[in-house]
């Protein structure tokens, strides 16, 4: 086993006589255990309520900016409904998951509708997704906002390394990656034929590319019809807030906590290792919005778990977790205290190296530099 020094990289970090890369003294059955029996089931009745109210005020927004037309109203319907794109998301993301109800076919129809809606390619995504939580926390096989090892790095021209490391412009990715996914990475999430997928997995992703087609046929429609200015203001500008608050939860959700979590290969990686390197984390007034998405060390161990039980899991599980969950930072009404923490892991964490089983970000001292520049 080769180690860097957590250490050396954590000099002013909480708790220095505990070391989280440390293989945990239980196992993922005794956090099983901790957690009540009724945490585990699905009620689809429950799932379709959310998936209503949040519709519901989907369309309440639009119809209210549409009512007012006003320049001081649509701003706020801008943020607010690029929230609830975002809660829109998070249903999808339940159905992907299975844990929107026991029926694959429910789940199935609830993510093509939900996803298609906001432009994502339902299979495609649950698929790539999946494949996220199986490797969570492994530098080779993970595929969410992974570290980008040292020789991968040093080979991306400046642009790339710009578009990647300088705020704001890594919060829009999202689209890009469904496209080409990332650096060190080839396919497309709308590619039936793409390494991401098995060959019986095809048609289901050709289903979902078709789905997402048909959106974009009926946004360029609506275009037609009532203006590219309107459709702009309705559909376009909430997108691109759902699409920051997408790339912004997921990458806080793997980085920026206050001291440096682990990165592993080879033996060290094991399902509950990576997972424990998970960080939740508290939204304030958006912790309902979004479904407690940022109770997010348990969905990852048991993405199985609906969302409307995962606060309650989470508190059942810290007897077992004990220092191994980092408490999230208590927020105010609205999580000002987060940004601190995703401009300085986007500016500082770069890239791990080649070498070694367990690994830390590294910081390129040049990128750095002309980060903060452009931030400044």
């Amino acid at each position: 086993m080769t180690v860097q020094d957590p250490s050396s990289l954590n000099p002013d970090g909480d708790d220095n006589d505990f070391d989280p890369s440390n293989p945990p003294p239980f196992k993922i059955a005794e956090i099983r255990a901790a957690i009540p029996k009724h945490c585990w089931v699905k009620n689809p009745w429950r799932s379709l309520t959310y998936v209503l109210r949040d519709v519901l005020v989907v369309f309440t927004l639009a119809a209210s900016a549409l009512f007012f037309n006003s320049c001081l109203f649509w701003p706020i319907y801008w943020i607010s409904q690029g929230t609830m794109f975002w809660a829109i998301f998070v249903l999808g993301h339940d159905c992907g998951h299975g844990s929107f109800s026991d029926s694959s076919f429910l789940n199935n129809v609830m993510g093509h509708f939900l996803h298609s809606s906001i432009l994502v390619p339902y299979h495609g995504w649950r698929i790539s997704h999946r494949t996220h939580h199986q490797n969570h926390g492994n530098v080779e096989k993970d595929e969410s906002w992974v570290p980008l090892p040292e020789k991968i790095y040093k080979s991306l021209d400046l642009r790339t390394r710009v578009m990647r490391f300088t705020m704001p412009l890594p919060m829009f990715a999202y689209p890009f990656y469904l496209w080409t996914r990332s650096p060190g990475k080839e396919g497309s999430h709308f590619n039936p034929y793409s390494e991401l997928f098995s060959p019986s997995e095809r048609k289901a992703v050709l289903t979902s590319t078709l789905c997402w087609l048909m959106m974009v046929v009926l946004l360029l429609s609506s275009c037609y019809i009532f203006g590219h200015l309107q459709v702009l203001k309705v559909y376009g500008v909430p997108y691109a807030i759902f699409v920051m608050w997408l790339d912004i939860v997921t990458y806080l959700h793997h980085h920026g906590h206050d001291r440096k979590l682990p990165w592993y290969r080879g033996e060290e990686w094991s399902y509950l290792r990576g997972g424990l390197t998970t960080v939740d984390r508290d939204y304030g007034i958006f912790n309902n919005i979004h479904h407690d998405i940022g109770t997010h060390v348990i969905h990852h161990l048991f993405p199985q778990i609906p969302h409307y039980h995962l606060v309650e899991a989470t508190k059942a599980a810290k007897s077992v977790l004990g220092k191994y969950y980092r408490e999230p930072k208590k927020s105010g009404a609205f999580p000002f205290h987060l940004l601190d923490s995703l401009v300085r892991s986007i500016t500082e964490d770069h890239y791990v190296s080649d070498y070694g089983e367990i690994v830390y970000y590294q910081t390129d001292p040049a990128m750095y530099k002309l980060s903060k520049a452009k931030i400044l």
